[in-house]
């Protein structure tokens, strides 16, 4: 008889659990993914959770493949919140357990976020089926909890497209060609097989990114020969670049370029190596974040 009342009462404060659960998931009806940024800087998959915000998964351009998941809540978090993520079973799968993924922390005001490896973890899991589940005590009342799912129904061919996405974003990031240093061959207008290289990959980036506001460019010389020659030296270099950014598609008003001439050096003109420091182009690029 008391075994019996011990688990009468603790199929009630489960229920009573759950009574106190507000959950948020979409349904087999309205379960939508979609991929919002297709491009060689950018990839997103993002999900709608009703009456909630939504989810999205991005990877940017960069010498290593980085991954970020983001809960986009249409509320912040009114305080620093822990939060825990399990992967659980739909509704429509019965049996499966349920397993725990990681904890995290909202912080007030702020989205909640989760870096590579747990991101990876989740589109593992919705891959199988299976539906990542945020806990968390309610901001307002710590007597209720709320639970915040993403639905795996329609997820696959999404993902597949975000996949291809992954696989064709550039090697290297906006902060790796923000700031680049182009150097010439000595008494030349011809660019070292480095700097050509380095101005390729800075065409090929601006050439996919919208967010780009300002290309400043500007050229100097070495001391080696009359002024007044080194000054126009400069400013052609400085046109010349101007010229291939805006035949790979960069608006003209969007480039400043300068010639300098001899000012500005980075280094003596004793050695040559010295010299080929101070024969230089500088692109500085700045972009709407």
């Amino acid at each position: 008889m008391w075994r019996k009342l011990v688990l009468m009462s603790s199929l009630f404060i489960c229920s009573s659990a759950m009574a106190d659960m507000r959950y948020y998931v979409a349904s087999l009806d309205n379960s939508l993914w979609r991929v919002s940024e297709n491009s060689r800087i950018e990839c997103r998959l993002e999900h709608d959770i009703p009456d909630y915000g939504k989810a999205i998964f991005s990877s940017k351009a960069g010498k290593r493949l980085n991954m970020l998941f983001t809960l986009d809540m249409w509320m912040k978090p009114d305080e620093i919140t822990e939060a825990k993520l399990f992967s659980r079973a739909p509704n429509w799968r019965p049996g499966i357990k349920s397993k725990s993924l990681t904890q995290l922390s909202y912080h007030k005001q702020f989205n909640g976020e989760l870096p590579k490896k747990a991101a990876w973890s989740m589109l593992n899991e919705l891959s199988k089926g299976m539906e990542p589940t945020f806990y968390y005590p309610d901001w307002y009342s710590q007597a209720d909890n709320v639970a915040v799912g993403l639905s795996s129904a329609n997820f696959g061919g999404q993902y597949r497209e975000f996949r291809s996405c992954l696989a064709k974003l550039l090697p290297y990031s906006f902060d790796d060609i923000a700031f680049t240093v182009l150097t010439y061959e000595e008494g030349e207008t011809e660019l070292t097989h480095f700097s050509k290289y380095q101005l390729k990959k800075v065409q090929e980036y601006l050439s996919y990114d919208p967010d780009v506001e300002l290309v400043l460019i500007d050229a100097f010389t070495d001391s080696y020969g009359p002024k007044g020659v080194n000054q126009t030296m400069s400013d052609n270099r400085a046109d010349s670049v101007k010229q291939l950014l805006i035949a790979s598609g960069i608006p003209q008003d969007k480039i400043i370029s300068s010639g300098h001439g001899e000012k500005r050096h980075v280094a003596s003109n004793e050695l040559s190596q010295d010299r080929e420091r101070n024969r230089r182009v500088v692109i500085q690029i700045s972009k709407a974040f």
